[in-house]
């Protein structure tokens, strides 16, 4: 009946820091914390190391790995252990920085289900020379275009819709509506979709099958 009484329970305990090392990690570091001796903390801080490179041992001689170690175990002992450490060490305050934003890559966010590429492809287009390489390259540039915007919409899309984003997406450098071209019927992209999908669905279903009669086979 006392044994009951005097079970401890996670919720009454510290709560850990890094919880993926466990609880005797913790209590190893609050250990070290606790020892007065400087050259004996410094011991026991290298040892507890050295048991954490243990756990992934193809790392633990990598000097990033090293310092990821250190890092974690001042870390654990909340900024509390006064140890010699072969690493630069981090401090809370640098902990708690907030990190810069990041830019969104999208250089034109108004149709951002073209992509990047499209852009990209666009902005070479227009240094090129007039002619039939820069005529060629324009319309397959339209062409995926339009393979794109029936990605995002199920839809069938008119040819002229095409040519007036990329007409906004060259800045007014290339406008095929003047051209009079006519591109891949939607039809056709919408046709190859759906073929590409029942491609996909047969061979899921003919690997699934082969599955099914391996199983219970004997392997030697």
């Amino acid at each position: 009946m006392n044994l009951v009484e005097n079970l401890e329970y996670n919720t009454e305990r510290d709560q850990l820091i890094i919880p993926e090392y466990g609880r005797h990690f913790q209590k190893m570091v609050d250990y070290a914390i606790s020892i007065e001796d400087a050259e004996e903390r410094n011991k026991v801080a290298k040892a507890i190391i050295s048991v954490m490179g243990n756990l992934q041992p193809h790392l633990r001689d990598v000097p990033d790995f090293q310092h990821k170690l250190w890092d974690q175990l001042f870390i654990m002992s909340d900024f509390k252990l006064d140890v010699d450490s072969p690493f630069p060490i981090t401090t809370k305050e640098m902990l708690q920085e907030r990190p810069e934003p990041l830019e969104y890559p999208q250089n034109f966010p108004k149709y951002r289900f073209y992509g990047n590429n499209i852009k990209r492809m666009i902005d070479v287009a227009v240094e090129w020379e007039e002619g039939d390489m820069r005529d060629g390259l324009e319309y397959a540039i339209a062409n995926h275009m339009k393979k794109c915007y029936l990605n995002w919409n199920k839809d069938v899309v008119d040819d002229s819709a095409i040519f007036k984003h990329l007409y906004e997406l060259s800045e007014g450098r290339i406008d095929l509506a003047k051209k009079e071209e006519t591109l891949t019927d939607s039809g056709q992209f919408l046709k190859n979709r759906i073929a590409k999908s029942n491609a996909r669905y047969t061979n899921a279903k003919s690997n699934q099958r082969n599955n099914n009669n391996n199983r219970g086979k004997k392997r030697y």
